[in-house]
């Protein structure tokens, strides 16, 4: 018998798995364990692989045990500890030399070791649970590194693993072409030269945009088309911070499992931009399968901003699916088999135009649409949608004074940003000792009971309560916002002003 270690992954928990081998009896192959198709393809691609490498194949019943058993284990990704297992059986391999080694990676035929997906979130398991080394395809040695404490090996194929575990010398190898292709990019890359000065005028609808960095306050722009919207959004992350260790590696872990890290880059540390296509299904926004969950959009934009363009135009289901991760900032999938939690912390940008001409309210087009098609092109977004939304903002088109304007130059994205991080400072030291690190995220009794204003500077927000103009979550949601704006203006508390601007901005008024 032997024993090898691997990771099982469900949602961005990896939970660390002992491949146990026996060998005895006659010829055959059994894998056991709840394997998935990928996985119990691997004793035909493993048997090759050892093979290929010039090793012997023990001719005689190999029983494969994955466990714990009742746990389900997908992916190629066990290839590797299920072939050292199986010659370290075979007394092949020392049977110290693979204790408290983590082992990740797919075998091709010819034994060469491809890449696979998930390596971060599985080496910090492998780091939780102890193991100290991890031996990992050539082509994501630079994401396993991340985690400090555990001491990586890179290998191009099983041959130089097998000379790893020996002490022998590690045979050269060719790089593989199929590996150096394989690196998988971004579902929406962030234009680096996206700059906040690009947009002409919008004076209010950029001083939303600021607010809505600065607190982490979701925005609801409506226009007509051209009028700058997308733009507008787009340039919203060259506005937010950095994102902190602890965050980057949660950010990479997500996308890791989704197989979307930009080539060259295995930590991410700018927030990220998902902006799906408005044709786009339920669970390519909040994530599924058929057997275990995969992480969607949503959770593609965890600490960053998730961008819905057209927004009248998706699904409702698509849009209703996001109120329980706009509230609890997660997002729990339940399958047959197994459960996954998948953090989805986003910034959500609604962009829409006013009716299905997009010209209702314009002062340069005439508007085609009859009044019930305005009346329901406004009301495909819903009220819970609406109610979790903290920013309307009305965007016009710019005027040629405005343009003209522009050309003398107008404030760059890193002096707004530069605002947004004294802003995001102020609400870290206030919230020091917290699991919340902006106003955004703040729960209503903690708002109400920790940070409670005045009743005359309140005032104004419940006297839209009394009117039926405003919900109780909608009072927590302009408090949040009212702080954002004490915070930019240096101020330590909101005053009366604070709130009446934070009214405006959430009933789409500001002008």
């Amino acid at each position: 018998m032997a024993r090898c270690r691997s990771v099982a992954l469900i949602g961005v928990r990896g939970t660390v798995v002992d491949i146990e081998v026996h060998i005895g009896g006659m010829p055959g192959f059994s894998l056991i364990g709840l394997p998935d198709a990928s996985l119990y393809e691997s004793r035909d691609r493993v048997r090759a692989a050892v093979l290929s490498s010039r090793e012997s194949w023990p001719l005689q019943r190999i029983t494969v045990s994955l466990s714990p058993a009742a746990l389900p284990k997908r992916g190629s990704h066990f290839d590797l500890g299920v072939a050292v297992a199986i010659l370290a059986a075979a007394d092949e391999v020392p049977l110290d030399a693979v204790d408290g080694v983590l082992f990740l990676g797919e075998l091709a035929l010819d034994g060469r070791l491809r890449p696979v997906l998930g390596v971060l979130p599985a080496v910090l398991a492998a780091e939780r649970a102890g193991l100290g080394r991890a031996v990992v395809p050539e082509a994501n040695v630079a994401e396993a590194r991340l985690i400090p404490g555990v001491r990586v090996f890179g290998a191009r194929s099983l041959r130089q693993v097998l000379a790893f575990l020996r002490g022998t010398e590690i045979p050269p190898e060719a790089p593989d072409e199929l590996e150096e292709a394989s690196g998988s990019s971004g579902t929406t890359p962030v234009d680096d030269t996206a700059d906040l000065a690009d947009v002409a005028g919008q004076k209010e609808p950029k001083r939303a945009v600021e607010i809505a960095a600065a607190g982490h306050h979701h925005l609801l722009l409506t226009g007509s088309p051209g009028s700058g919207k997308t733009m507008l959004a787009r340039r919203l992350p060259s506005l937010l911070p950095d994102l902190s260790l602890d965050e980057s590696l949660e950010v990479t872990s997500i996308h890791s499992i989704a197989g979307v890290l930009p080539p060259g880059r295995p930590l991410i540390v700018r927030p990220p931009f998902a902006d799906p296509h408005h044709t786009s299904s339920v669970v390519s926004i909040v994530g599924g399968g058929s057997r275990v969950p995969r992480p969607g959009a949503a959770s593609l934009a965890h600490r960053g901003v998730l961008f819905l363009d057209e927004a009248p135009e998706f699904p409702p289901r698509v849009l209703d699916s996001l109120r329980q991760p706009l509230e609890s900032g997660s997002l729990t999938l339940a399958r047959a088999e197994a459960t996954s939690v998948f953090p989805a912390r986003f910034l959500l940008v609604l962009a829409q135009n006013p009716c299905p001409c997009g010209n209702f309210g314009s002062t340069v087009h005439a508007c085609t649409c009859r009044p019930d098609a305005v009346r329901r092109y406004g009301q495909r977004l819903s009220g819970p949608v609406r109610d979790r939304v903290d920013i309307q903002m009305k965007v016009d088109a710019p005027t040629m004074a405005e343009l003209d304007a522009a050309a003398d130059g107008v404030e760059p994205s890193k002096a707004v940003a530069d605002r947004v991080a004294e802003a995001r400072a102020r609400q870290e030291r206030r919230l020091r000792g917290t699991p919340w690190r902006c106003n955004g995220e703040l729960p209503g009794p903690y708002l109400r009971r920790e940070l409670k204003l005045p009743a005359d500077v309140t005032a104004p927000a419940f006297a839209d309560v009394r009117a039926g103009r405003l919900t109780l979550r909608g009072v927590d949601r302009v408090l949040r916002v009212a702080w954002t704006i004490a915070d930019l203006a240096g101020r330590d508390r909101p005053t009366v002003a604070d709130v009446k601007k934070a009214l405006e901005l959430r009933r789409g008024e500001a002008a």
